[in-house]
């Protein structure tokens, strides 16, 4: 069964809340702290004497696009500008790496640490940007003209340049268009039926050629894909929380199951939706329902024993905001969402946009990823809040988890499971997800691919720029396991849908019709709520 859409997908945890603004200040002092500043005096002091002379150790990072332009190595000012930043860059980093206390205080101050850093960089302003002047005096300042069109009509929209433009990209004609149809309504979801031929949910079809739904159907595999409707607080919708979605997807996996006559689900989860994907589970198991033939979870934890965003962002006090929006049955925009996770790599995120299109005039990319990105859909406080007390709080005490009046433990999951992750995932950072592996029971496969978060899903089988290790995650060491793993070229796609058809059961004729008599298609592929 796929699962889910990017309201849960992008929209699962706290990155729409604001962080606790004392806790910022507790960061900032981390990162004046006196005695750190001390200990790193002797080098700062040393490298500010070698960068005029040009012997310092301090460099542009290889690969870092900001300071791509020869300027910045043939010109002694800019030379000596873009060094000296350098330096800032890894004196914060040295002070953020020095901070004593728990891992969530240490990426707090790491977090704020890369937001000063990255707006300050010379780059982010037109008199000290070389490429934006070459870019002006090219074009006879048209670029500042359009610049300045760009940049008016961002803060009109919030503030955050432009990322991708997509137009080109409409749903349903070149993004989420594998054919099918919706078989399936209720105010939570609608639930698509594909045929086999022999984020918003529509991460998992994107373009043809780049989508995975697009890839187990041509293979023969019977896909059904839920879609959540996007909350709106001024429908009750905010009162959402993780037992209504796993109500939901009760639900769903008994339509499936009348539809196609089969009496066993094989399940897939995506980032948040893997989190409820496990607690379905563990329900099922707890109420001795063996109808799960196998799970699949991608770029999904399930604990906070590793670093991560969601427990970064728990404080006492965004925890209490968090509860309060709750309460009050509020839903947090799927814009504010869409910005908080942006913040979280600032130099790719947020100002290498705004060096392109303010500063270079120049459009935005049209990129289907990025087209998927920027359609952000909201989540309901209640959800947000209650995801945190589950990976926070519950999963610590490793006892049971109640979940729709029912204690279940994760551990009596006993389906196989196949687990994805991302080794530069700054969402659910790799380590994280390999954590998830030690609280499910059953047999597991782990495929840690050699990129970031999006990039570890969409990784077509034909194109594929990025390997992966792959193995059984026996160890509790994710670096022990890592050390181990076997490394291979190319998608992981392949591997898995071979693991998938063996949990599949026989292979049957393929149907051209959707639905039953039951649950008649309601519409064609993707439906409507993917457009609210």
């Amino acid at each position: 069964m796929g699962y889910p859409d990017a309201s849960m997908a992008a929209g699962g945890g706290p990155p729409g809340r604001a962080l606790d603004p004392l806790e910022m200040l507790q960061s900032a002092a981390d990162l004046m702290n006196p005695v750190s500043a001390a200990r790193q005096m002797p080098w700062l002091t040393g490298e500010l004497v070698k960068v005029p002379l040009g012997r310092s150790g301090v460099s542009f990072a290889e690969g870092d696009r900001r300071f791509a332009d020869v300027t910045w190595r043939d010109n002694p000012f800019f030379r000596l500008l873009g060094w000296n930043y350098r330096l800032f860059e890894e004196w914060a980093e040295r002070m953020a790496d020095a901070v004593d206390g728990p891992w969530d205080r240490q990426a707090r101050t790491r977090y704020l640490a890369n937001i000063t850093t990255a707006m300050l960089s010379p780059t982010n302003f037109f008199w000290t940007n070389p490429a934006a002047l070459k870019r002006a005096f090219e074009t006879g300042g048209l670029s500042v003209l359009r610049g300045g069109r760009n940049m008016l009509r961002d803060l009109a929209r919030g503030g955050m340049p432009q990322m991708v433009n997509r137009e080109p990209f409409p749903v349903g004609e070149k993004l989420a268009c594998t054919p099918g149809a919706v078989v399936y309504r209720d105010e939570t979801f609608e639930l698509l039926q594909y045929a086999p031929e022999l984020n918003r949910y529509y991460v998992l079809d994107l373009a043809p050629g780049r989508s995975l739904v697009e890839y187990v159907v041509e293979n023969g595999i019977q896909t059904f894909m839920i879609v959540w409707r996007n909350p709106r607080a001024e429908l009750g919708h905010g009162r959402w929380g993780i037992d209504d979605y796993l109500a939901a997807q009760a639900q769903a996996a008994e339509v499936v199951k009348e539809i196609t006559g089969s009496d066993t689900v094989n399940w897939l989860g995506l980032c948040a939706g893997g989190i409820t994907t496990a607690l379905m589970l563990g329900y099922m198991a707890a109420k001795g329902d063996a109808s799960a033939g196998s799970a699949t979870f991608i770029v999904t934890m399930l604990t906070n024993r590793c670093p991560n965003i969601i427990g970064m962002m728990d404080t006492g006090q965004s925890r209490n905001m968090l509860r309060k929006a709750a309460a009050d049955g509020q839903v947090i925009p799927g814009r504010s969402v869409r910005t908080g996770f942006a913040w979280l790599r600032p130099n790719d995120l947020v100002f290498s946009y705004l060096v392109s299109g303010w500063l270079l005039g120049q459009d935005a990319p049209s990129f289907d990823v990025l087209a998927w990105n920027d359609d952000a859909t909201a989540v309901s406080a209640k959800f947000a809040l209650e995801s945190t007390e589950l990976l926070v709080d519950a999963m610590a005490r490793q006892g049971p988890i109640t979940v729709l009046g029912t204690p279940v433990d994760l551990a009596k999951v006993d389906c196989d499971s196949f687990h994805i992750a991302g080794y530069t995932d700054h969402i659910t950072p790799w380590r994280a997800a390999y954590t998830s592996t030690q609280v499910l029971g059953g047999d597991k496969e782990l495929a840690v691919v050699k990129s970031g978060h999006i990039q570890s899903f969409v990784n077509p089988a034909a194109t594929s720029r990025y390997d992966y290790w792959e193995g059984r995650p026996a160890s509790g060491d994710p670096d022990e396991w890592l050390a181990g793993a076997t490394e291979h070229h190319g998608s992981w796609w392949p591997q898995w849908l071979e693991w998938l058809t063996a949990r599949s059961g026989p292979e049957n004729s393929p149907s051209n019709s959707f639905g039953n008599r039951k649950y008649p298609p309601l519409g064609p592929a993707p439906g409507s709520y993917v457009h609210e």
